[in-house]
């Protein structure tokens, strides 16, 4: 009885071993690259089936515009996310912020398909979704889509 390979087996083995690591490294790349690419995008959205209420928000819609962000406790990028609303919504007038526990409305997360925190929502004046972030967008990012939300 052989314990180990033969030289010619050990090499094989060696082979596919490293057939076998580049394919996890190149799936592991791909999907590292989509993700980075895919998230904080803003993406518009013909969803004007419903409109959101001011006692869905917990808050008054802004007169042009609302940007409703669903966050976590835990979350930085949320923290982040926040930090970028709120800094452009002081600057461009009749636009609000509205920043929703995604952990305290789970029946709202479910019915708005939230599958991440940070998820932005951009609402028209009627409350209506018009495009939606998912992960955390630059500050540059959000003033492009309002001000194509406001030449709506």
């Amino acid at each position: 009885m052989q314990l180990g390979c033969t030289q010619l087996d050990c090499e094989n083995l060696a082979m596919d071993s490293a057939l076998v690591l580049a394919i996890v490294i190149l799936a592991a790349t791909a999907y590292g690259t989509w993700h980075k690419i895919s998230r904080g995008k803003i993406k518009a959205r013909n969803n004007h089936d419903a409109a959101f209420t001011s006692e869905e928000l917990g808050s008054a819609l802004g007169a042009q515009a609302t940007l409703v962000q669903f966050s976590s406790a835990f979350c930085q990028p949320c923290r982040a996310t926040s930090l970028i609303l709120e800094q452009v919504v002081s600057k461009v007038p009749d636009v609000k912020h509205v920043e929703i526990d995604a952990e305290s409305n789970l029946e709202l997360v479910r019915r708005l398909n939230i599958l991440s925190t940070p998820t932005t929502i951009f609402l028209d004046r009627t409350g209506k979704e018009v495009a939606r972030a998912v992960g955390a967008p630059k500050r540059d990012q959000v003033i492009n889509a309002l001000n194509q939300l406001q030449q709506i």
